[in-house]
């Protein structure tokens, strides 16, 4: 009997746009993956990378059972025995070496896997180490802080209100390849094209003439790493040009006569000569910033993996608060997301330096510590060294910076567990992997990005297809090893509720519970009724009413940042290498997306790009395979000339290179380019962070 071809509607969650999905299966098959028309947000519009979802769920390469590393050959164990094992494994390493000596890894999926978010935290209290690294620290880290030191709260970021906005100026980011990376947004061309429909302008400043710089009013080339500079000179031009536009009563803000006298020196003469953005359209993006009604500032990933990420954020911050962009509609608004964490007084509002890392003296953020002290950790011999590893979803090896040394250190580990669904280039070094269900497989609500999201929304998905027998979802492993790991210790451990419970309870305390919005509440029942999921309208304002600081004030110059405006005044850092800087592509979000075969078709996406003149000065020719070299390590690869590079910068993609000898990723080995984090540098960073300063790294490139 043939099986019925069904339809099924869910969230894709490859990628922050969180696109609404149409799955058609038939039996245990995907026959199509179709935007949903009906999601009243993406309204059909979907991008390549939802096609993968299909590659993911029947992919041979898929880890299904678990498996033990036995002589260097893989062997499958039951559930039961694997996960004793673990604990086992976790407390023995604790036991020889102290609490700490036991390392957490959660890689980008685990925010993109509401599971891991409600159910992570079980293990790592259980196991109680310090050792905590994440994704956070070699990406969006930066927005947090600001977020925590100017607001009172870790997830206080403004959102750009896109829809409404009419001068939207976007300082390193390219929402056309990222779908508007921590601003959730669908369809970003077409969002573009609406803004210029109705008078408004596009502005980028990027080292490189992005997909987005391309359909943009103005583009402006920016030397990569100095963007503070001009950022902060944008602020000392709307004080000196008497500019300013603050919409806040003055009894929520503090520091603003601090701000003035802190940015006096940086000058549009000294932000032209570290950036090369020209001092009359410094000047005269402020005249516009300030006198347009709805305009706002937005930086994403280009501004916060460099030396002064952090200082770049606060001055996003500040530059839409004086400008009166803060809590404005067509500026920038907080969201109010059914299960909202942003309250006066609430819990997970974010901790800062409470301790610091062991070897370099990094401070913690949220409990976690940067990711470039992982490797130095694991090396470095002494009380507090990391002697095992648990990685979720994670991918260090390609991921994070300085990949040579953190290669070095993975292999020198005791034990390492993989909580993964593959044996990609840092889990191929682990002792035990135990696989999860993939995202077909689990029910799923978008717990991270519906608080980033340019209109408020609510969807909760369940799964398309049931899990294979035997098969956990990851908080069901989480709930496992944290009562094994409890076991052992002699401690009671009480497992947490399946995750659409916990999602039950907090709509019960969100702002559209049946209390409070009684017409028209969102419930679980509600959600789980509404296969689309609830459209909550436009960004609203009241972001002043919703301050976390104790005194319900914005502080507009925490200490921490005039530190890092003396330090930035007090730089000097020149050279006469090219820098290099990152690259996004549509088709690609993660290192384990190339394993999909409909994502790396095609034409290469992998190679260096480098301006005409500079591979002239090099002797160099389109095409060459090249050395690129710098003081972490160096790879070959092949270059492409391409006028849209800013001369003096070269551009390498994250995520390639697979070309680790125990990898078992049959489609991403097939793949040529370069593992760019094999360049750069764990001691290239923000100082104010620890966030990895993964742009703007200075290399030589040569004939190979």
């Amino acid at each position: 009997m043939t099986d019925p071809v069904k339809t099924h509607y869910r969230a894709c969650n490859l990628c922050e746009a969180i696109c609404g999905l149409e799955i058609r299966t038939q039996g245990a098959r995907v026959l199509s993956i179709r935007g949903d028309k009906n999601d009243p947000i993406s309204r059909g519009f979907i991008c390549p990378k939802a096609t993968a979802l299909a590659d993911i769920q029947s992919d041979p390469d898929r880890v299904r059972t678990p498996v033990r590393k036995v002589d260097g050959q893989w062997q499958p164990m039951a559930w039961d025995d694997a996960l004793d094992l673990a604990a086992e494994s976790i407390v023995t390493v604790q036991q020889r070496h102290g609490q700490h000596a036991v390392g957490f890894y959660a890689g980008n999926p685990s925010v993109h896997n509401w599971g891991n978010l409600t159910h992570g935290i079980a293990l790592r209290k259980a196991v109680g180490s310090q050792a905590n690294f994440s994704a956070t620290s070699l990406d969006q880290l930066p927005h947090h802080l600001a977020g925590l030191l100017m607001y009172g709260h870790q997830f206080f970021v403004p959102i750009p209100d896109i829809d409404r906005t009419e001068l939207f100026v976007i300082f390193g980011g390219n929402p056309l390849a990222s779908n508007g990376s921590m601003m959730t947004m669908a369809n970003a061309r077409g969002k573009f094209k609406d803004l210029q429909a109705r008078g408004g302008r596009l502005l980028v400043f990027d080292p490189r003439r992005t997909e987005t710089a391309a359909v943009a009013d103005e583009h402006h080339f920016i030397k990569p790493g100095t963007d503070a500079y001009l950022l902060v000179a944008l602020i000392q031009q709307l004080f000196e040009q008497q500019l300013l536009r603050i919409d806040i009563p003055a009894e929520h803000l503090k520091g603003l006569d601090r701000v003035a006298a802190a940015v006096e020196p940086f000058t549009p003469e000294l932000a032209e000569a570290r950036c090369g953005v020209p001092a009359p359209v410094i000047r005269q993006l402020a005249r516009d910033l300030s006198e347009t009604d709805r305009a706002v500032i937005y930086g994403r990933m280009g501004v916060s993996v460099q030396r002064f990420g952090s200082l770049c954020q606060w001055a996003v911050q500040v530059i839409n608060i004086l400008i009166g962009a803060f809590d404005r509609e067509g500026g920038a608004l907080l969201t109010t997301p059914a299960l909202d964490p942003v309250q006066p007084g609430a819990r997970g509002a974010g901790r800062f330096d409470r301790f610091r890392s062991r070897v370099r003296g990094l401070p913690e953020f949220g409990g976690e510590l940067p990711a470039v002290t992982l490797a130095e950790e694991i090396l470095t011999e002494g009380e507090g060294q990391i002697r095992g590893l648990v990685t979720i979803a994670g991918n260090p090896l390609r991921s994070s910076a300085g990949s040579h040394q953190l290669t070095e250190a993975i292999r020198s580990l005791e034990f390492q567990l993989a909580i993964d669904i593959y044996i990609n280039e840092t889990t191929s070094h682990a002792d035990l992997i135990l696989p999860t269900t993939t995202p077909l497989e689990h029910d799923h609500y978008d717990i991270a990005f519906l608080k980033l999201a340019v209109r408020d929304h609510a969807r909760y998905n369940p799964p398309v297809f049931d899990p294979p027998e035997g098969v956990l979802h990851d908080w069901e492993i989480f709930n496992s090893l944290a009562e094994r790991i409890c076991a052992l210790h002699g401690r009671e451990f009480q497992p947490l509720p399946a995750p659409d419970v916990l999602l039950g309870m907090g709509l019960g305390q969100g702002p559209y519970n049946p209390e409070r919005s009684p017409d028209d509440a969102v419930t679980l029942e509600r959600l789980k009724d509404s296969p689309h999921g609830i459209d909550l309208g436009p960004l609203k304002p009241g972001a002043v009413q919703r301050l976390c600081t104790e005194d319900q004030k914005i502080d507009l110059l925490p200490d921490l940042y005039l530190q890092e405006l003396q330090r930035l005044g007090a730089d000097r850092f020149q050279t006469d290498d090219l820098l290099l800087i990152g690259r996004r592509h549509l088709r690609c979000n993660n290192s384990w997306l190339h394993n999909s075969h409909r994502l790396t078709k095609g034409k290469p996406r992998w190679q260096l790009l480098m301006h005409p003149d500079d591979l002239r000065r090099r002797g160099l020719n389109d095409g060459d395979a090249v050395t690129v070299q710098s003081r972490a390590g160096s790879v070959t690869t092949v270059v492409a000339a391409s006028e849209d590079m800013m001369s003096g910068v070269v551009s390498l993609p994250h995520g390639w290179g697979h070309d680790e000898p125990g990898a078992k990723l049959s489609i991403a080995g097939q793949q040529k380019g370069a593992n760019c984090n094999a360049l750069t540098d764990d001691q290239w960073i923000d100082a104010a962070s620890g966030n990895a300063a993964l742009n703007g790294v200075p290399v030589k490139v040569t004939a190979a």
